[in-house]
Formats: C-alpha cells, structure tokens, sequence
C-alpha cells in the first residue's frame, strides 16, 4: 500500500521498530521506532523525557517527508 500511494505522488513514512520489514512492504522512508510493544515512547521515562523522545520523532518523520529519496532511507 505504501508503494500505492507514493506513486500518486503523496510521501509516507512508515515508522516501524523492524526496519527490515519496512524495507520489504516497498517503504522509501522509514524512521525506526523504540520497541514494539512501544513504538513511540518509553514507559519508563519520566514525563518530560517521554515528551521530548516523542517530539524528536515527530519531528526525524516530518523531515523524512521533504526529503528526496529515491529508494529505501532510513532516518536516524
């Protein structure tokens, strides 16, 4: 599906914890997660670190949709 709608021009990210598995459904832009049964957070961090872990990942998958990619990139 991924590939379905980046052809129509629309960019995705896929954030998943498994790269590998990003890389193989056709995803282009791939930010890596924390865990999987915490994709994006971490349990045990206190409220304020947990707020910031969540901000940077928001802010690593709004960069990856600007970004010109031309094949499977992660963004770190």
């Amino acid at each position: 599906m991924v590939k379905e709608i980046e052809r129509y021009g629309i960019p995705i990210i896929h954030m998943a914890t498994i790269a590998t598995i990003s890389e193989s459904v056709g995803a282009n832009r791939i930010v890596p997660t924390v865990a999987i049964p915490y994709p994006v957070g971490n349990p045990n961090l206190n409220k304020e670190d947990e707020h910031t872990l969540r901000r940077e990942m928001v802010k690593r998958a709004l960069d990856a949709l600007t970004a010109e990619v031309s094949g499977p990139t992660h963004f770190e």
